[in-house]
């Protein structure tokens, strides 16, 4: 998906924004925070035994800078985007991946996850679209992936150009 109006053009700014925010707490509060070492073991969901939950306006910031064809599925438990154990879209990447690590926090990592979730529940008022906390695959196996460009179904949205289904 490309931004097709100044309007979503505007709420990819804010995402950016957003993740800019969590970025910053985490390097501010690195002691909380905890330090990554990229061993993309927390990507595999299944064997930390954990879940990646995202939201609807981070879901749209991934579909236009990956471009919505390129949007994978997730038909196993690690993140389809874990490539050789690094991340391929680690510009692009969740908030609750940037925000969780193993050796962090889980109190810090807590409160960071509700600020955020706060902020992108916002963005969805501000731009009126649908406000959805869902797990990771089934994000990506019912949103964009498989779906070959021009077939994603939208809607239409006054004045604010066309958003995607979910």
């Amino acid at each position: 998906m490309v931004a097709e109006s100044s309007a979503d053009a505007r709420l990819l700014t804010k995402v950016a924004e957003i993740y800019k925010w969590v970025d910053a707490q985490i390097c501010r509060n690195s002691d909380l925070a905890g330090v990554c070492n990229a061993c993309g073991r927390c990507c595999d969901f299944g064997v930390f035994d954990h879940r990646l939950f995202v939201t609807t306006p981070e879901l749209l910031y991934l579909a236009a800078n990956l471009g919505a064809e390129k949007v994978k599925p997730m038909p196993a438990a690690r993140c389809p985007y874990n490539t050789s154990g690094k991340c391929s879209i680690y510009e692009y990447r969740f908030a609750g991946c940037r925000i969780f690590c193993c050796k962090g926090t889980p109190d810090f990592q807590n409160a960071l996850s509700e600020s955020a979730l706060r902020k992108f529940k916002n963005l969805c008022e501000q731009f009126r679209i649908s406000y959805h906390y869902i797990d990771l695959p089934t994000a990506l196996n019912n949103s964009f992936a498989g779906k070959k460009k021009g077939r994603i179904k939208k809607k239409k949205s006054k004045n604010r150009g066309f958003r995607e289904k979910f």
